[in-house]
């Protein structure tokens, strides 16, 4: 009997629980509750399906997604931290505000439904709110991945070599409303002989073969070889439709980097010209990476944190638009931080050039660049002055990656 009296005071309490929040935001036309979901960042939106059901009918509107997705675009973008040790395979985000002149962000950790499947991992690339994560070892697992709802898809392995190399990128194709994946794997022809793997620099020594995996299939497309021998790198600048890597090329009647693309519209390689890089910089010791929505290559001068210049490609594939932007005093600030030493295997995965990384300029102007020593930093250009960016938790040893925190699903991507 008591227990009937309670279960009916329950269900008055929801009654009543409802009926307040249909003269909240469920009394807004629709469009106007969505326009207001739009520029809640992607944490608040999640925290919200837990509210009521009809706010978390709302938050899966796919309108909501679109209209969410396109206000995430121009603010700045969240951070995701990949912790390297002890092992990796922990991911972390902080919410980023470039507005912010005390930033005081709290990192939390993301719980990987799929981690038990791959115990070790890199990230190849993030585009539209996804991530593209893959296997330490052979980059044969492949997960397509939305840390934020935790919709995820796992591509059908590929490994047919007992040794060979995998290049990847990670990007999307509004024409077919399409996500791809590109592998390019390298493996040893029989005249290299015991040669090590690590030492064949040419594509002479090796042969290829290009694998396109295109979300909403089932299987990987073999699209041929590539005339390149392209380097692996912490992702591939997706700018324009195509996917950036540096590879051994041929430029000015000299052996060293080129830029090479891939067009997601035709699925073909093509050269992208190169900028000319000021005496001191070496021309074969530069990193690329998407700026304020441009190609841009930073150029470091050899060694340990010497200055460094950033280039943009104002017109697409236009040589003559490469303009000097920025040219950063690579001598990295003092702070506990800067004498952080890593163990000698995370040092192995990094080469001299990629132990500064220039990842975004903020809405207000100033660079945020990543010191392999495990510290992030924010570089004023009109003072030349650094700022130490601290949060809450962050790992010790970590490699950044720029994100667009969204609602955005693997084979039901929106359009923008």
């Amino acid at each position: 009997m008591d227990s009937n009296i309670e279960e009916q005071s329950k269900k008055r309490d929801c009654k009543l629980h409802e009926d307040k929040q249909i003269h909240g935001i469920d009394s807004l036309p629709r469009e106007i509750a969505l326009d207001i979901f739009s520029r809640l960042s992607i944490t608040s939106v999640m925290q919200s399906r837990s509210v009521c059901r009809s706010w978390q009918n709302l938050s899966l509107d796919r309108n909501l997604v679109s209209l969410h997705l396109s206000r995430v675009a121009e603010r700045d973008p969240l951070l995701i931290f990949h912790s390297d040790f002890p092992t990796r395979k922990h991911l972390f985000f902080a919410e980023l505000s470039g507005t912010n002149d005390d930033v005081k962000g709290i990192v939390k950790k993301i719980d990987i439904p799929f981690s038990a499947s791959m115990p070790e991992f890199t990230v190849e690339g993030s585009c539209k709110g996804l991530l593209c994560l893959c296997d330490s070892l052979y980059k044969d697992s492949v997960y397509i991945y939305n840390p934020f709802t935790n919709d995820y898809k796992e591509l059908p392995k590929t490994r047919q070599y007992t040794e060979e190399r995998v290049v990847s990128g990670f990007g999307y194709y509004p024409e077919t409303n399409q996500y791809k994946v590109i592998k390019i794997v390298y493996y040893k022809i029989s005249n290299t002989g015991d040669q090590p793997f690590c030492r064949i620099r040419t594509a002479n020594n090796l042969k290829s073969e290009v694998l396109v995996f295109s979300s909403g299939g089932s299987t990987w497309r073999n699209i041929g070889q590539v005339p390149y021998c392209v380097f692996r790198s912490q992702g591939a600048p997706f700018i324009h439709g195509r996917l950036h890597w540096m590879a051994l090329g041929v430029y000015n009647n000299v052996r060293g980097l080129i830029i090479i693309s891939f067009d997601l519209a035709d699925e073909k390689f093509d050269e992208v010209p190169r900028p000319d890089f000021s005496s001191p910089f070496d021309c074969t010791n530069y990193e690329l990476v998407s700026l304020k929505g441009c190609l841009s290559a930073v150029a470091y001068e050899y060694g340990l944190y010497k200055d460094m210049e950033i280039w943009l490609m104002k017109e697409y594939n236009v040589k003559e638009s490469w303009i000097k932007v920025f040219k950063i005093g690579g001598k990295i600030p003092e702070s506990p931080s800067t004498n952080l030493q890593k163990p000698s295997e995370i040092w192995r995965n990094h080469s001299i050039r990629a132990l500064v990384t220039v990842l975004c300029v903020l809405s207000n102007g100033e660079i945020l660049i990543e010191y392999k020593v495990g510290r992030l930093a924010l570089y004023n250009a009109i003072t030349g002055r650094y700022k130490d960016l601290n949060f809450k938790g962050m790992p010790s040893i970590f490699e950044t990656f720029v994100h667009l925190g969204s609602l955005n699903q693997i084979d039901l991507p929106v359009k923008l």
